[in-house]
């Protein structure tokens, strides 16, 4: 058999650029390899968070983020850090675009990736320290405290913590909050990464420095053993007694903005299913609630700018025989309008207030308005501004002191934990998401829900007009939930308690200290690229 050589492949054995080109080629593959990482490791992060139960993958994340940022320059620190925030955030909010269009969804994903940059900066910028796993998680907290506080008010959605839920880490809420929480998730997997890279290294040269080596090994380690010796603090056990609890979710005639276009039909649903409960207490097929919560807009117009609300409210609370907490939108003569829960007595009628003191920007209120107007005309569905609350929302009930987060405000650390420290036994977080359709929105919520419910060692009602509605015992574990968009109440006993946790006692503390360990590190890194530039010049 003979071969052929054709004067082409002749030409092209015989020319060395040929050769050449390869590994050219190669380098330009290899530009994408960081890039590619950093990416991945933001779609890791998404997945690990609710509604599937992949905790575990925020860590083989921060080792990848780690991978992508080790040793590289402040620029590609932060472009790198972008590139991250995108793959997290763009599938983990896109609910907020699900009725009004990908406009509101990309904006609110591209500005908030800019915290997530700055956070790649940082990591590049402390990576070649001492100790850097530790530096760096304390970097990302730092990240994640900015973005909590700024711009109007903070967007704190998409904290590690927050999808923690089901992990191994989640006892260190009660340590100190969601921070502490994050912190030990991102120690831990920065900490892999420095583990592997030392291997690699070991590998190499055959040597690994004593020192980087345990502080790889304590950034695993640290944080598993912490979780397991947190875990005392985890407990459902009822120090206050309990309480019959029953949350309705009555549903809306349509999904979308539109929920509340047919007059009275929300408050209508959920008055309906509140008798239907009534009667079956009255049959004793169901227990009497010591209370009822209602969610966020259960009564879809005033009650107190309308007779015929408030009768149907009456009728329901009445027949139930039991205090009620009822969410309306409340619209005064002047001013802005008020997100309240109202405490409604049978035979009383409506004794206390609580108006929500975190309104949403975009949703309850439009910041620019006339600049937004230029790129989405659905701001104008908001025709008259939400104001916010000033008093800390709890309500004695039948006895039980009562903590209120309504909705988003759930996702902010304060706005739960001052509930607590003015003496709430139990938590609740009556919400309104039936403007975000079937969406992942509400499970990330939920999960939400279930860390507060550990952080402070208290159980957690959580009602929703269209659903997931829950019952969370303090140790984060849920005994009942519904189905979305299903007319349906749940009747639970849960434990009330009045221990204080530390993450409760310590506060904002934890949250400081990690900040000050970033600060820390970002200037020993400025002032050894400073030296480094003197000694070059």
């Amino acid at each position: 058999m003979s071969t052929t050589i054709t004067p082409e492949a002749a030409g092209a054995a015989d020319d060395p650029t040929a050769t050449e080109d390869r590994p050219r080629r190669l380098a330009r593959l290899q530009r994408f390899v960081r890039p590619g990482t950093a990416l991945l490791s933001g779609v890791l992060l998404y997945l690990s968070f609710p509604p599937r139960p992949l905790w575990w993958l925020a860590l083989p994340a921060f080792a990848l983020l780690a991978l992508a940022l080790h040793g590289r320059r402040l620029r590609a620190g932060f472009g790198l850090g972008y590139l991250a925030g995108l793959g997290f955030l763009l599938p983990l909010l896109v609910w907020t675009g699900e009725e009004v269009g990908p406009v509101p969804w990309l904006a609110l994903a591209a500005v908030e990736a800019l915290f997530v940059a700055v956070v790649g900066l940082g990591v590049a910028a402390v990576s070649r320290l001492p100790w850097w796993p530790v530096l760096a998680a304390g970097v990302w907290i730092l990240g994640e405290a900015a973005r909590a506080r700024v711009p109007f008010g903070g967007f704190p959605w998409g904290k590690i913590a927050f999808g923690q839920a089901d992990g191994i880490f989640l006892p260190l809420a009660a340590v100190g909050g969601t921070p502490v929480l994050g912190f030990a998730v991102a120690l831990c997997g920065f900490g892999l990464y420095e583990a592997v890279r030392l291997v690699r290294l070991h590998r190499a040269t055959g040597t690994v420095p004593r020192g980087p080596l345990a502080a790889a090994a304590l950034s695993v380690l640290v944080p598993v053993t912490g979780a397991l010796a947190a875990l005392p603090l985890v407990s459902a056990a009822p120090e206050d007694g309990t309480a019959t609890v029953a949350a309705i979710q009555g549903n809306v005639p349509r999904l979308g903005l539109d929920f509340n276009s047919q007059r009275r039909q929300v408050l209508d649903n959920h008055a309906a299913r509140t008798r239907e409960l009534a009667a079956e207490v009255k049959a004793g097929t169901a227990p009497q609630p010591d209370f009822v919560l209602w969610p966020e807009n259960s009564s879809d117009i005033d009650p107190y700018a309308n007779p015929d609300a408030a009768a149907v409210i009456e009728g329901a609370v009445d027949a139930v025989r039991a205090p009620t907490v009822v969410g309306a939108v409340v619209s005064p003569p002047t001013g802005k309008l008020r997100n309240t829960l109202i405490q409604w007595e049978p035979g009383k009628g409506p004794v206390a207030t609580y108006d929500k003191r975190h309104v949403q920007p975009f949703g309850e209120y439009i910041p620019l308005r006339s600049v937004v107007r230029l790129f989405n005309s659905d701001v104008d569905r908001v025709a008259r501004d939400f104001g916010p609350g000033t008093e800390v929302g709890v309500f004695d009930l039948a006895g039980t002191k009562v903590g209120l987060a309504t909705c988003y405000e759930a996702a902010f650390d304060w706005a739960v934990r001052d509930t607590v420290t003015h003496g709430a036994q139990l938590l609740t977080v009556p919400s309104n998401n039936a403007t975000f359709g079937r969406s992942e929105m509400t499970y990330q919520q939920l999960a939400m829900s279930r860390v507060r419910a550990v952080e402070h060692s208290r159980a957690v009602v959580v009602p929703v007009t269209s659903g997931v509605s829950a019952v969370i015992r303090p140790d984060g574990e849920i005994v009942a939930q519904t189905a979305m968009f299903t007319p349906d109440y749940l009747v639970e006993e849960v434990p009330l308690r009045s221990t204080r946790t530390p993450a409760t006692r310590l506060g904002t503390l934890p949250e400081a200290l990690l900040a000050a360990v970033a600060a820390a590190g970002l200037g020993w890194a400025a002032a050894r690229g400073v030296r480094a530039r003197r000694t070059r010049t």
